[in-house]
């Protein structure tokens, strides 16, 4: 049986992770979340001399969370094309027939380059985003050594509201199925959708 990977792209907080983790249950399939590796992978570009992921290893919390969010914006979509190749590496190590896998870094972008056949994107409202966000326990350690952690934050939320625009309208250009979640279905309802949209029958 040949191997096959669902991608699920899109935003940050929208849902992705949970989607993913009830599917790959569900399936009995192998689950690759892209975050838990994603310093692993920007080091790895970074020491290749890729330039974007070079200078985010190098900035501080400053450098990094007090730029315009438009700025920022355009940076994570150049991190997510470097770092691609150490992804789509880490998947072919995988030895599983059914692989689910998740991420930010599933951009239209990077898999228009390296094609998928199984490829939906999750974005959130802005207002499902910033709620969940503000629940992360991380979320204060990662801001911690800014000057200014309200407006880092702000900058952020705004950054990941325009990666959201731009994954959804990139997704709808290429024909690439795209949910928006604003938190009024279920997790059941968001799988259940999903698993249609990857064609998945009964485990």
């Amino acid at each position: 049986m040949d191997k096959r990977i669902l991608f699920i792209g899109g935003s940050p907080c929208s849902g992705k992770s949970t989607v993913a983790e009830r599917i790959a249950k569900k399936y009995g399939a192998f689950y690759f979340k892209v975050d838990d590796f994603l310093e692993q992978f920007m080091e790895k570009a970074a020491q290749m001399g890729y330039p974007a992921c070079k200078k985010c290893m190098e900035m501080t919390p400053d450098e990094t969370w007090m730029r315009e969010p438009a700025i920022q914006c355009e940076e994570e979509f150049l991190v997510y094309d470097e770092m691609a190749e150490f992804v789509f590496e880490r998947l072919k190590e995988a030895d599983a027939d059914l692989i689910v896998t998740e991420g930010a870094a599933y951009t239209p972008q990077v898999m228009g380059q390296y094609g998928a056949d199984d490829y939906i994107s999750i974005v959130p409202t802005p207002a499902f985003q910033i709620s969940h966000y503000r629940e992360r326990e991380w979320v204060p350690y990662i801001l911690q050594d800014c000057t200014d952690q309200e407006k880092a934050f702000d900058n952020w939320m705004k950054r990941d509201i325009l990666f959201a625009e731009k994954v959804k309208a990139e997704c709808e250009n290429r024909k690439i199925p795209c949910l928006v979640n604003d938190g009024t279905r279920t997790e059941e309802e968001m799988s259940a959708i999903v698993e249609k949209l990857f064609a998945l029958t009964g485990p």
